[in-house]
């Protein structure tokens, strides 16, 4: 996908002026003026809606307290690298398409590569570290405080400063950055076939492919499997409502490795087969489809999950959010506990033949359609009245 190398330092590289960049990446050739307009129209259109979602994930988390929790950190992470690429990436490749060259030079295009490749191993990184996150919440392996911060924020800085050190070594000199394509855009060299930069293809697709793509079907495999092993012993609402979250977190990873393995297959091919192997349209279409993943996600967050999408509909309507059943996922399949409720046992001498009334009990009267009566019985001839057995019912809300 690339023409040349672009290390600064190289002589016997081809000259990259400060306005072109150089085409045909993948191949010989470059685009037609209509391909170029077409693609920049798909460009703009990726870079709007990405900003856009992203945007709103970001606006959401920051106003609404409840939806503060430790795994939306991790998401609003992924939306934040997201909202990145729409900024510090995307608008450049869209001029440039629209122009017909590269706009900003050597320099604008090794800026480019290495943040848009940081950017997008963030997020797979991030969603290797979520699936984990979730293996050790579900299957009770971690501690179920879902006010503890620790773990996600540990999560989120592994994530950034994994990504920042595979994408460092090309500027230092371990391959390098360079156009792609029909010299819209760039990213890594992939076709130079020397030592140096084979190497470290292999290393990135490794430790930032293979690796977290191989976490991740570990971690939900483990998940599903769990799922079918209690659905005997959760209630149907904890059960629905871990499946849910489950589905989110599944569907995201699918259409992330949907949007991205084109991208790897292609720059695979690029650097390992033949010279003419992959032509300038062929290289395009996988980098419209890794850019897509900014607008992807978002969506999944917002329609996919019920409590974003609650805020989302009182954030349009300017109203108050309807109060579900619960704003917190079930942390554990393995305590004694089931949904999101805690059930405790009293007994002794009911105070009055009445029931007592307390204000925070409103809330659990919505959840009970009677009250239990307490009975006096009497034994014997003395006439002394039984201790009944008084069973209360306290509900616990996250």
């Amino acid at each position: 996908m690339i023409v040349s190398n672009a290390s600064f330092g190289c002589p016997s590289c081809p000259a990259l002026g400060d306005g072109d960049v150089g085409g045909g990446g993948g191949g010989t050739g470059s685009l037609t003026r209509t391909g170029q307009l077409v693609v920049a129209v798909c460009l703009g259109v990726i870079g709007t809606l990405g900003f856009l979602n992203n945007f709103i994930v970001i606006t959401l988390f920051c106003r609404y307290r409840t939806l503060r929790s430790p795994i939306n950190c991790m998401l609003v992470s992924i939306s934040v690298s997201d909202l990145l690429v729409s900024v510090l990436g995307t608008p450049f490749s869209f001029a440039a398409s629209a122009q017909g060259r590269w706009l900003i030079g050597r320099s604008g295009c090794v800026w480019y590569g290495f943040v848009n490749a940081c950017l997008g191993i963030v997020s797979l990184i991030t969603l290797a570290v979520l699936s984990y996150e979730r293996l050790c919440t579900i299957l009770g392996t971690a501690a179920a405080d879902s006010r503890s911060y620790s773990p996600a924020l540990l999560g989120i800085c592994f994530s950034w400063l994994y990504a920042v050190a595979w994408t460092v070594p090309p500027l230092l000199g371990w391959s390098s950055y360079g156009p792609e394509g029909p010299g819209v855009s760039c990213s890594v060299d992939w076709r130079t076939q020397t030592a140096n930069n084979v190497s470290y293809i292999l290393c990135l697709f490794l430790f930032c492919l293979v690796l977290p793509f191989a976490v991740i079907l570990y971690c939900y495999g483990r998940l599903l499997l769990a799922v079918r092993q209690v659905s005997r012993v959760s209630t149907p609402l904890s059960r629905r409502r871990e499946q849910r979250v489950l589905l989110m977190v599944v569907t995201m990873v699918s259409c992330y490795l949907l949007c991205w393995l084109p991208y790897g297959v292609v720059a695979l091919l690029s650097t390992f087969g033949p010279r003419d192997a992959v032509g300038p349209v062929v290289s395009v279409v996988p980098s419209l489809l890794a850019k897509s993943s900014t607008v992807v996600n978002p969506i999944i967050y917002i329609f996919m999950n019920k409590q974003f999408y609650r805020f989302f509909r009182a954030f349009l309507s300017c109203s108050v959010p309807q109060r579900g059943s619960s704003y917190k996922t079930s942390r554990s399949m393995h305590t004694g506990r089931r949904g999101n409720n805690k059930t405790r046992q009293f007994s002794g001498p009911p105070q009055s033949l009445a029931p007592p009334t307390h204000p925070s009990d409103q809330d659990t009267s919505e959840r009970a359609n009677h009250v239990p009566a307490f009975k006096v019985a009497s034994q014997g001839s003395t006439g002394t009245v039984a201790r009944p057995k008084v069973n209360l019912v306290a509900y616990y809300r996250e």
